[in-house]
C-alpha cells in the first residue's frame, strides 16, 4: 500500500513534467528575440557594381534601413551570370541578415541554361517580395553605323560579323540576344562580361556595337547621347518610354521579354520576419519618390505577397525554360 500511494502521489509531479516540457518550445518561441537585433542586414547583388541589381539594391537599402531601424548595407558577389551570388545566399542562414537581391537570370533561366546549377532555384529560397520588372532595350554604339533594327538585321544576314554584349552568360541580356538571333534568323556572336557595368563600359567605348540591357543603367547614356536605342523588348511599350518601339512593332511580332526583380532570402526563413520584409518592400514601392526614381529608370513597381511570388517565379521559369530551348543558346 504504500509503495502505491507513493507512485499515486508521484503521477501529479511526473504529468506536471511533461506538461512543461510541452510547453518549451512555445516558451523559447514567445521569448525569442525580435528581429532584426544585429548590426546589420545584408543584401548581396549577384552581379559587378553598376548594373540593375546593384542600383536597385541600393535604391532599397535606404527605405528598408528606414523602416526596420538597422543598417543595411550591398555586397556585391558577382560571377558565372550572377550564379556565384546567387548560391552564397541559398547556402547562407535563414536568419534575415543574408538576403539576395534576386536577378530573373539565375532564378529562372539558369536551371535549363546550365547541365547543373549548385542550387535549387526555388526550393533553396524564400521568396520575399517582388521589386519591379523592366523591358529591356536594344542599345547600339553611334560609331558602329547601325541606325535601325531592320539595319542590324540586314547586316547581319549580308555576313557583316556583329557582337552584342552581355552582362554574363546565361543572364536575361544574353538569351533576350540569342532570342533576336532566333527570331530575326540571325547569328551575332555573345560577348558575355561580368556584369552590366563592363558591359556598358565597352559598349559605349565602342568595343562591341550592340547591347541587350536593362534600361536602369541604359539610360543616363541614352539622354547623354552615347548610345542609341533601337527597341525596346517587352510585348508593349513601356510606360516609363512610350517613344521607344517594341521590337515586334520592328518587325518580329511575338517577340516579349520583360525581365524582374525581387528580395530573396534563404530557404527557411521565419514566415514572421518574410512578412515582415514584403511590408517594408511593399512600403517603400509605394511611396511617390520611389515610383519616380523606378519610373525615370524605365523600370516598374510590382507587389505581391510571398506565396504569390513564388507561384510567379515557378510559372515564369517554365516560360524561360521554353525560350533557351527554343534559341539553342549556350553556357558559352
Amino acid at each position: 500500500m504504500i509503495q502505491r500511494r507513493v507512485f499515486a502521489t508521484a503521477l501529479p509531479s511526473f504529468a506536471a513534467a511533461v506538461a512543461a516540457a510541452a510547453l518549451l518550445p512555445s516558451l523559447a518561441l514567445a521569448q525569442a528575440p525580435p528581429w532584426p537585433t544585429k548590426q546589420s542586414i545584408r543584401i548581396i547583388s549577384p552581379y559587378a557594381p553598376g548594373g540593375t541589381t546593384d542600383v536597385l539594391a541600393r535604391l532599397l537599402a535606404q527605405p528598408l534601413q528606414q523602416k526596420l531601424g538597422q543598417t543595411v548595407i550591398v555586397e556585391n558577389k558577382g560571377g558565372a551570370g550572377g550564379n556565384v551570388g546567387t548560391d552564397y545566399v541559398a547556402k547562407a542562414a535563414p536568419d534575415g541578415y543574408t538576403l539576395l537581391l534576386a536577378a530573373s537570370g539565375p532564378i529562372v533561366i539558369s536551371p535549363s541554361l546550365y547541365a547543373k546549377i549548385p542550387y535549387d532555384s526555388i526550393k533553396d529560397f524564400t521568396f520575399v517580395a517582388p521589386i519591379a520588372n523592366a523591358s529591356f532595350v536594344v542599345l547600339a554604339n553611334p560609331a558602329s553605323g547601325i541606325t535601325s533594327i531592320k539595319d542590324l538585321i540586314a547586316r547581319a544576314k549580308k555576313g557583316e560579323k556583329i557582337n552584342f554584349a552581355s552582362a554574363g552568360s546565361g543572364t536575361p541580356q544574353h538569351i533576350i540576344g540569342e532570342m533576336f538571333n532566333q527570331a530575326a534568323g540571325i547569328k551575332m556572336q555573345h560577348i558575355p562580361y561580368k556584369g552590366s557595368g563592363p558591359a556598358m563600359n565597352d559598349l559605349l567605348a565602342g568595343q562591341v556595337p550592340i547591347s541587350f540591357e536593362n534600361p536602369v543603367p541604359a539610360m543616363p547614356h541614352v539622354k547623354a547621347g552615347k548610345v542609341k536605342v533601337l527597341a525596346s523588348t517587352g510585348a508593349v511599350r513601356s510606360a516609363a518610354f512610350p517613344d521607344i518601339p517594341t521590337v515586334a512593332e520592328l518587325g518580329l511580332p511575338g517577340f516579349d521579354a520583360k525581365p524582374w526583380y525581387g528580395l530573396m532570402a534563404p530557404a527557411g526563413l521565419d514566415p514572421a520576419i518574410a512578412k515582415k520584409l514584403n511590408d517594408a518592400v511593399r512600403e517603400a514601392l509605394s511611396s511617390t519618390e520611389m515610383k519616380a526614381r523606378l519610373f525615370t529608370l524605365g523600370a516598374e513597381p510590382m507587389a505581391m505577397t510571398t506565396p504569390e511570388f513564388q507561384a510567379f517565379a515557378e510559372k515564369d521559369r517554365d516560360k524561360w525554360t521554353k525560350v533557351v530551348k527554343t534559341s539553342g543558346a549556350t553556357p558559352d
